[in-house]
């Protein structure tokens, strides 16, 4: 999967918050997203990251 910093990636699932945009702060081998409707930061290992995405939005 081609994910690179920056990116907005749509998710399958919702956050609590409603939101299912997040904008990707670090790769590795754990991704470190932030969401975009509240703010909320994680780390997922790459993995599952990988395996919730529904889209990706590039960043220009």
């Amino acid at each position: 999967m081609d994910i690179k910093q920056g990116d907005i990636l749509k998710l399958k699932k919702l956050h609590p918050c409603g939101s299912d945009r997040w904008k990707v702060l670090r790769i590795g081998m754990d991704f470190k997203l932030k969401c975009l409707g509240c703010g909320h930061m994680v780390m997922l290992p790459r993995k599952k990251a990988e395996k919730s995405v529904k889209s990706i939005e590039k960043d220009l």
